[in-house]
């Protein structure tokens, strides 16, 4: 499931985050009975490039999170993706799939 609304950003905003080479993530468990499954949300600022530069980050962002969350994501939790400046559009894949899993283990600890 997608995250679509602001405040859902926000909230993950407010929680865990931690940091990779390739992007940041944010995770926050979601209270009782808000949600079933994971949720996940994609978002690159301008500091990323132009709207070409963004959005192959975002769908770089997607498919990587396609791969790895369902492994390893749990439920009841949201997790939003952040693109970096000139980093993730042009990083391995699979390098970027490893980020993200470091990244999900440690907002997990």
């Amino acid at each position: 499931m997608v995250l679509a609304k602001r405040s859902a950003f926000l909230a993950a905003a407010r929680a865990r985050r931690q940091g990779t080479k390739s992007m940041m993530v944010q995770g926050r468990k979601r209270k009782e009975g808000e949600a079933d499954g994971f949720r996940v949300g994609f978002t690159c600022s301008k500091k990323v490039g132009n709207a070409v530069a963004r959005n192959r980050a975002k769908r770089r962002l997607r498919e990587a999170a396609r791969h790895v969350l369902p492994g390893i994501g749990r439920d009841g939790w949201d997790y939003v993706l952040i693109g970096r400046a000139e980093v993730t559009a042009n990083r391995g894949f699979e390098d970027l799939k490893r980020d993200l899993a470091y990244a999900i283990k440690k907002i997990h600890g």
